[in-house]
Formats: C-alpha cells, structure tokens, sequence
C-alpha cells in the first residue's frame, strides 16, 4: 500500500514538472512564432532599423527662424538627442520607466510590481510597460482587437519587439525615438512640436517645469490636455517632478519651488491659415507638388494659365520638384511625409514689418477713410456709376461662388429659393480690423461686407541676388485667401510708363531732353481718333518745352503718347517682356495708359532691372532643399539675362527719381510717419480708371519693393482720385515698411547709399528747369 502511494506521489511529481516545462515549452514556442511571425505581424530586422516615420516638411527663413510646416496627419519633425535638455530626459525616466538603464526591454520587476498589484488591489502599483514596449507600440501600432486571446497576443508581441528594439538601439537612440514618436495631442507630433505648440520655443530651450509638463502628457494625452484641463495638467505636471525629487533627479527644494510655478502655456493652435508668411506658404505648396501641365485638365478661359504654367514646368526647377525628383528607392518625393527641410529667400524680420505695414495702412487709414464714404453711395459698397441691375448680377455671381451655393443647389433648390436663404439672418463670424466679430447677419450681407474690405499685397526683392524678402498677397489669409501677389491681375495704371521711357533712353534721348507739351492723335485699327488727355489741363505749361523727366514725374499722359508716337506698341511689348513680364499684353498705342493686368510678381521683377544695371534677375523663393537627415538634395539660383545695357539702366533710375524728388512720389520726401527718407529712391505710382487700383513700385540701391491696392472688385472704389490714387492707397505701405527696415539695425540698411554710376557715363543730368512746369502735382495721371 505504501509503495502504490509512493508510486503515485512520483506519477504526481513527474506529472507536475511535465506541466511546468510543457509551459515552458509552450512560451518558449509561442514566443519563437511570434518572433517568426507565425502568428500575425512582426517587423522584420530591416524594418526595426527603418522603422515607418512619417515626417512634415518644414520651411525655413533665411535668418534661421521656422515658417511652417507642410504635414496631413502628424505634425512631426525630429529633433537630435544633444538637443533634449537633460531634464526632459530625467522627467522622462523617472516616471515612465525608471529602471530603463537596467532591463533589456521587459522589466521582470516591473511585471511581479503590477502581478502583486492585481492580486492586493493596489492600483498605486504602476504599470509594467517599458519605454521600449511603449515606443513598440506606437511605431507598430495595435491592431484591431476582438478579445482578451488577442489582447494577450498583442502584449507578448509588444514584449518580443521590444527586446529587438533593445538589441537594434542604444538607450539614448530609444529615449530619443520615443520623444520624436509621441502624440502631445493639438496636433503636435514629437517632442519638437510638443515645445513648438504649448510653449512658442525651440526644444533645447525646454525649462524644467515644462518638461515636466510635457512628460506628464505620455500617461494619456486625452485626458491631460493643458489647454481644456489646466488645473488636471497641472496636478499630473506635479507628479512628475514628485518622481523626480523620489529617485534623485532633483531635490525636494528644487521640486518644491517649481511646484508653485504655472503652465506658462503659450499655446499656438496649428493652423495653416495662420503664422508667418501664409500666402508665400501656400504658393510654395503648389509649386513644389504641381503635376506637369496637361491641356484637357484646363478650361477653355484657362489657356493663359496652361501656358504660363507650361513655361513653368519647363523652366523653374522648383515648380513641380516633387514630382519630377525621386528619393533613392525611386519613389517621388511627398512634401507632407518625408520630412523635406525647405529653406526660404525669406526674412522672418522683413516679412513681419510688410504684414505691419500692410495691415497699418488698411485699418488706420484707407479703410476707415472708405467706411466713411459709403454714406454718399446709393448701393454701398457699390460705385454710384453702377446700375441697380448691374449689382444684383455682381451679388447673383457672388452667390453662385459660395459653398453655401454649393449645398442648397445640390439638394435641389431653385436659384430663387437659394437667394432667399441668403436673405436670411444667421449667426457667424466676420473679419473686422478689430478682431473677429460674431454677430447675427445674412450671408447675403455679408458677402457686402467682405466685398467692401480693402485687400493690400506687398513683395520686397534683394535687388542683386533676386531673393525676395518679403511677401504679403492679402490683409489677412484666414478671410482673404486670394494671392495678389503671384496669383492675381489687375491693370497697372500709370505704373507702365517707365516701360515706354525705356525705349526713349535707349534711342539716344535723355532725361533732361525736352518735348512740346501738346496732344497727339493716333489713328486706330477702326479708322477712329484717339486722344488721351491728362487729369487735369495744365494751361500754364500747354505748347511749351518740357523736359521728359518732368513729365514721367507728373505722370503726363500727353508726354507719354509724344513717346510712343517716336516708336510703336510692338516695342515697348518687347522691353515689357524683356524685363520679365509675361502677362498678356495687348500692343496697341493705349498700352502706356497701364491697361493690361499684370501681377505684382511681375512689376516689381521688372522695375528691379533698372537698380541692378540692365540686368534682369527673375525674382525668387527657394534657396535649397534637404532631405529629412539634412543632406542638401537641391540647390536653386534665379533666372538671369540682360534686358538693356547699364547706361539706359542708370537714365531710368534718374527718370524715376524725379518721380520720387518732385512728382507724385513727394510724400516720400515730405510726409510724417512714412516718408522724409534722404535716401536715394526710384519709383512710380499708379492708378487705373476710376480709380480701382493703386500701385507703387518704388527701388533702392539694395531693396526693391511694390505695392497694390484695390478691393476685390473694379466697382468698389473711392470717389475721389485724392483718396483712390497710388500716391495715398499704395505708397504709404511702402514708405511703412522702409521705416521699419532702417530703424531695425539687425539688417543692415542704412540711407548712406547710392546708386550705381555706369563707368564713363557722361550725359549731362543735371536739368535747367526753370518755371511753373517743376511743381509737383496734386495728382497723378490715370486713364
């Protein structure tokens, strides 16, 4: 009996140790298929040294400072390790993970912690994940579970990457790719971001309270979300550096003393619509990711379009660089994903005076000078010249073009019953110059209401090496999204005529030669007479000799068709396009009156060929490219050629000076606030019929700037040409901005310049002008 129990006691032994190394086994077994990937996916060693980062491209002034980011998804960029302050890094380990030095990706310590914690119901135990088993499961993320079975799986597959991802990186190569993996939620990807969003600061710069901060968010970014739980925030912020002080990063005085300081959260809500340089953002996205032009994809009024973007294609290395560049294994490059570093012609400092000055002028000036007009309209903001027909067709246009349009027409309403929804009141929010609005309005009036807002755009170049500067297309992106820098036309008024004084100086006549102050006829294509007249009749100075300087100066149309009659429109089309204007242009006698539309880009391209000694250099944006490990994969330099020799160059400068010293132009001579410069400077106004739109391009030595000014429609303008010309709606902005640029001794421009004087230029430019004919004028020309 003794034996039989004994024989059994040995069956219970050798069954009991079966069971235990079966079990042994059996993990044993279930972790070699797991890590074959036997049982689901499992990244093999390639991908663990490569593991998936998708990274938003970012975009670089060139004074160092970050415009943007380009991203759909993750708003993630990296930073390097020797830019983690090292406290972050104490943080980081001391509350997530604090034997990470210790264990090889799976802390068995940690795992008995938590294992006694389920048995006692201690939920102070913790959590056993390491920083390796979190970093695996967010670069290889969870899939969709069904059950407990599959959960269990999951955690042993997080465990077995999590030993490869020990064996494949250094600790400081993990803490890294974890700080530059994680959510911080706002849409701030990685560490980089975190600080970028919450804080306004680059990461090194991290101070320990925010550190902690930022660690305290890993434990569920959800629920500890600063900006809607402060107070949660804070008491998490706490904790952390409570695990700090318990394992020796810090003291408890330390810990104690930054305990009472706040968040100091200086949250930047990332959107594309907002921060610097938005316009100039936007069309840097177009331009990189456009496909090569395809005819059947444009409209039959698109084929100026097509033709432009053509010659784009074809001739800008950066336009359409996504697309016509591929990465090592062959693929294109994607701007939103591969973590592309772009570096702008841009100055941050530059950028920032344009936007102030733009913004200055509409809202102190032009626009409350406007407002206060509109009582005199009799369909505000409409001209009285307009027709009660003519607007309800400008409104039923406009209604046509809004998405609310869009969505009525798609659920069947008539035009009529759309119309009437727009009658109807609604609350928004509307643009003011004050800050945004909510109010209750109908979108029919509120269409009114953006349409009377006045829309400025601004581009500054360096006048030699063709970077540009600044670039401002609207007042404001959020509410104005139109570009009317690159993207819109409009007529160009007087702005035109240093284009026909060009031919003039290049067929041997000078600024000083003199020409009879008389009408000219011209006889058109229809057998019909044209006359242009000026603004005002000059009796004082009808039938006499008058120099050509004085007569670009005052912008006098009767000088200016004396010119065009020694030569022909074919011409002054040619110099136009010589000088980088590749707008459309309509040679015919009337071009000198600035009829043709022309972007900004374009005007202040050309007028830059005069200060740079007859050379054109095609204004431009980019400077280089890197890849996401900072190898430069694209470098880019402007268009160059030469539009006219150095000697007409230097004749129109002195032309336009006059401008400047004695003609429309005065007030940079003579005003407060944005004018009194002693500094050379060459530049024309412009104002176009009606006065729709002003213009001014004016030119330095080292800076060449221009300026639009006009509402969104031709048929919302000031009733006067004293308040509508481009002396007072675009000029001031300039003078706005020069202020700025000289007063910031950072960048280094000075009035102590001057023009450069051809070698061996002898023409007399010295004029003897005597007489009534030298005044400036009141007002500048218009057609």
């Amino acid at each position: 009996m003794k034996k039989e129990k004994k024989r059994n006691w040995k069956k219970y032994i050798v069954g009991l140790w079966a069971l235990f190394l079966l079990g042994i086994a059996g993990v044993a077994l279930l972790f070699i298929l797991i890590a074959k990937g036997n049982l689901g996916f499992m990244p093999t060693f390639e991908e663990l040294e490569n593991p998936p980062n998708i990274l938003a491209s970012e975009i670089f002034s060139e004074d160092g400072k970050i415009l943007d980011k380009y991203f759909i998804h993750e708003n993630r960029t990296f930073v390097n390790y020797e830019n983690l302050p090292q406290h972050l890094i104490d943080a980081l380990i001391a509350t997530e993970d604090v034997r990470f030095y210790r264990h090889s990706g799976i802390d068995l310590r940690g795992l008995v912690r938590v294992f006694k914690g389920v048995i006692t119901g201690d939920s102070r135990s913790g959590g056993g994940s390491t920083l390796s088993q979190q970093l695996a499961k967010m670069l290889f993320p969870r899939e969709d579970l069904s059950g407990p079975v599959d959960l269990a799986l999951r955690k042993f597959k997080e465990w077995v990457i999590a030993v490869k991802i020990e064996r494949s990186y250094t600790k400081e190569e993990i803490v890294l790719m974890y700080l530059n993996k994680y959510d911080f939620l706002n849409l701030a990807v990685g560490i980089k971001s975190a600080a970028q969003v919450y804080f306004s600061i680059p990461t090194d710069s991290l101070q320990l309270h925010q550190s902690a901060m930022l660690v305290g968010m890993a434990q569920n970014s959800s629920l500890y979300n600063p900006v809607r739980r402060p107070e949660l925030v804070l008491h998490r912020r706490n904790v952390v550096l409570n695990q700090m002080a318990k394992y020796g990063y810090i003291s408890k005085a330390k810990r104690d003393s930054v305990k009472q300081l706040p968040l100091d959260l200086m949250f930047q809500k990332v959107d594309y619509k907002s921060g610097p340089a938005p316009y100039l953002r936007e069309y840097l996205r177009l331009s990189l990711t456009a496909r090569k032009p395809d005819k059947k994809n444009y409209a039959s009024w698109q084929m100026q379009t097509f033709s432009e973007d053509s010659v784009e294609w074809e001739t800008n290395a950066l336009y359409g660089w996504c697309n016509k560049n591929t990465k090592p294994d062959g693929q294109n490059y994607d701007l939103y994903t591969d973590g592309l570093r772009i570096f702008t012609t841009i100055d941050a400092r530059m950028q920032r005076y344009a936007v102030e000055s733009v913004e200055y002028h509409l809202k102190n000036n032009l626009q409350p000078e406007f407002d206060g007009g509109m009582r005199y309209l009799n369909n505000p903001p409409f001209a009285n010249n307009m027709t009660a027909g003519e607007v309800e067709d400008l409104l039923n246009r406009e209604i046509r073009r809004s998405e609310r349009y869009r969505v009525l027409n798609n659920q069947g309403k008539s035009f009529s019953e759309i119309k009437e929804n727009f009658r109807q009141p609604v609350d928004m929010s509307i643009f003011s110059w004050k800050g945004e609005i909510d109010t209750i309005m109908s979108p029919l009036d509120s269409i009114k209401w953006y349409m009377r807002h006045f829309r400025s755009s601004f581009m500054a170049m360096e006048t030699h090496s063709g970077k540009v500067k600044a670039y401002v297309g609207g007042p404001n992106y959020k509410y104005f999204m139109y570009d009317m820098v690159k993207g819109g036309k409009r007529q160009v008024g007087s702005t035109v005529k240093p284009f026909l004084y060009t031919l003039a100086m290049q067929n041997g006549l000078t600024p000083c030669t003199k020409v009879p102050y008389v009408s000219q006829q011209f006889q058109m294509w229809d057998g019909t007479i044209w006359e242009p007249k000026d603004a005002q009749y000059d009796a004082e100075n009808e039938g006499k000799l008058v120099t050509l300087k004085w007569g670009l100066a005052q912008s006098r149309n009767k000088i200016s068709a004396w010119v065009m009659k020694q030569f022909n429109p074919q011409a002054m089309a040619a110099v136009m396009q010589r000088m980088g204007v590749y707008s459309p242009i309509d040679p015919v006698p009337s071009m000198f009156l600035g009829t043709s539309e022309i972007t900004l880009y374009e005007m202040v391209g050309a007028f830059n060929t005069y200060t740079n000694q007859g050379v054109y250099v095609k204004p431009y944006f980019v400077t280089r490219i890197e890849d996401r490990y900072g190898n430069v994969i694209a470098t880019f330099q402007p268009e160059r050629h030469e539009a006219f020799d150095e000697q007409t160059a230097y004749l129109m400068v002195n032309l336009m000076q006059g401008v400047i010293d004695g003609g429309t132009g005065i007030r940079l001579r003579n005003r407060d606030g944005y004018g009194k410069f002693t500094m050379p400077i060459a530049g024309k106004t412009g104002t176009t019929q009606n006065h729709s739109d002003g213009w001014f391009v004016g030119t330095t030595p080292r800076l060449t700037a221009g300026v639009w000014t006009g509402a969104d429609l031709r048929s919302i303008h000031f009733r006067t040409i004293s308040s509508g010309q481009g002396a007072n709606m675009a000029l001031p902005i300039w003078g706005y901005f020069y202020k700025k640029v000289l007063a910031d001794p950072t960048l280094g421009y000075t009035e102590n310049m001057s023009f450069k004087r051809p070698d061996n230029f002898n023409i007399n430019l010295d004029c003897d002008e005597e007489g009534p004919q030298n005044r400036p004028s009141d007002f500048e020309d218009f057609f």
